[in-house]
């Protein structure tokens, strides 16, 4: 029987992104969460989305800058399966553009505002001018325009249990939802079930037991690498978590385990950061070296086990992040305060910071960029705005090995047929650590591309 729709499995934005491809081909898209509300983690993304070139960034960058960022960044896991690597960042950061473009005209959503994040060597992370943070701002315009559609259904709290295989491809999955009956669904799957952070007990045990008790901004649930592992899916990078180097410690429950990103957005603006009231690091380091750099200090706290940094910014930093750090406030994750509050050394290290920022010394620990900071004459009464961090468990690399057309590959390399993998569920992109604001390019970029892959074979084997 020749299928007549797609399936979409997981509704961040790697798989809207693939169903929004799909309704544009019109073809019938059947979409499955295990989470009774949709948006996945990428609703919950604050820092924005990467892109280059585009009309809105501040400087334009060399056409290969973007690559060699993220080659860079990806370390030495760029030492096997080179080509597969380089195939799929050259298609993230040639398609970046384009992806940008796609949200900002077809979909109408506003990411007017660049910013720079940690190791990248150009501003190129977009979101908007307005209140709203990026990712809800992304998933739920296109969660709307979705739902608007009539070929398009989207089924709630209904896990998929085993990817259903023929002889020679992959032929649809069988699913489980609130009723408890399993069902199956026949046509062409695209996974974009997102990663294993939260799947303490399970991959994450496995591949990186030396992460245990971290705290994590992921909800607990299982990893879904294991369903596309079991029809000769190749794995790939499972032992490459990302440790975020920032999460919110919550002052009235610092012990909760699931943390509140705070985004790296405020650092970019022109955030620092202090332990013992001291600057330790470049605060726009690759997440790799800021979590490295505070991990190398004993603990705090080892129920979970985090560490006590502290985030300050200035009026001006804080006036160019109003939107995020006004809802940090709101949450109690940060509150407003003046120097003289903080730990004795912070003045001064306050000060040598501003002293950098307005040029008139050459930072020692190498920034050179501090965006929006203002504060040249600090002094006990100087207004600041704080907020309490330790590293959390933020993001996997790791997954099933894509190529460039987003088939999932066997362990031979070769693609699986009827199966298609985009976002957080594959591995290869990032290598030993991603870029802030390549999650959602990743999910939009490779999401898009696996629609259009699927649309072809549909309309192939209809005609």
């Amino acid at each position: 029987m020749v299928p007549r729709h797609a399936i979409v499995v997981g509704s961040g934005l790697a798989g809207l992104s693939a169903a929004s491809q799909l309704l544009s081909h019109r073809i019938p898209v059947v979409l499955l969460e295990r989470f009774p509300k949709p948006g996945g983690n990428s609703i919950k993304a604050s820092s924005g989305i990467n892109g280059a070139p585009t009309e809105y960034q501040p400087v334009t960058e060399p056409s290969d800058a973007f690559f060699s960022d993220t080659v860079l960044s990806a370390g030495r896991a760029m030492g096997t399966l080179a080509t597969y690597r380089e195939n799929l960042i050259s298609t993230l950061t040639k398609n970046s553009a384009s992806a940008v473009e796609w949200l900002v005209k077809e979909k109408g959503i506003d990411l007017s505002k660049v910013a720079g994040l940690g190791g990248h060597s150009y501003a190129r992370t977009h979101r908007g001018s307005g209140q709203t943070p990026p990712g809800f701002a992304i998933v739920s315009s296109l969660l709307k325009n979705l739902k608007a559609d009539a070929l398009f259904e989207l089924r709630t709290s209904c896990t998929v249990t085993k990817v259903l295989q023929g002889e020679k491809r992959v032929t649809g999955i069988a699913y489980v939802c609130e009723d408890g009956k399993e069902e199956a669904l026949h046509g062409p799957v695209i996974f974009a079930s997102g990663g294993f952070g939260g799947d303490a007990d399970g991959l994450l045990a496995k591949y990186r037991p030396d992460l245990a008790g971290y705290p994590s901004t992921n909800d607990p649930r299982p990893g879904t690498q294991p369903l596309l592992a079991a029809v000769g899916a190749q794995l790939i990078d499972m032992d490459q978590v990302q440790v975020h180097p920032t999460g919110f410690v919550d002052p009235s429950n610092p012990s909760v385990p699931l943390k509140f990103l705070a985004a790296e957005v405020l650092r970019g603006e022109g955030g620092m950061l202090l332990m013992n009231g001291m600057r330790f690091i470049n605060e726009l380091d690759t997440r790799e070296n800021v979590t490295n750099a505070i991990t190398s200090t004993p603990p705090t706290s080892n129920t979970p086990k985090q560490w006590n940094v502290q985030l300050v910014v200035d009026e001006s930093t804080y006036n160019a992040a109003k939107s995020h750090i006004d809802f940090y406030i709101f949450k109690g994750l940060m509150k407003k305060t003046i120097i003289s509050k903080l730990e004795p050394e912070a003045l001064n290290s306050i000060k040598s910071y501003a002293e950098s920022a307005s040029g008139k010394t050459t930072d020692p620990f190498g920034r050179v960029s501090f965006a929006n900071w203002a504060l040249y004459n600090p002094t006990l009464e100087s207004t600041v705005y704080i907020g309490n961090l330790t590293p959390v468990i933020h993001y996997t690399m790791g997954g099933v090995l894509i190529n460039e057309r987003s088939e999932v590959l066997n362990d031979d390399s070769a693609p699986i047929e009827g199966l298609w993998g985009a976002g957080e569920i594959t591995g290869g992109v990032h290598g030993g650590n991603r870029l802030g604001g390549s999650s959602l390019l990743e999910c939009v970029v490779f999401g898009r591309i696996a629609g259009d892959q699927v649309a072809k074979v549909i309309r192939n084997e209809l005609a």
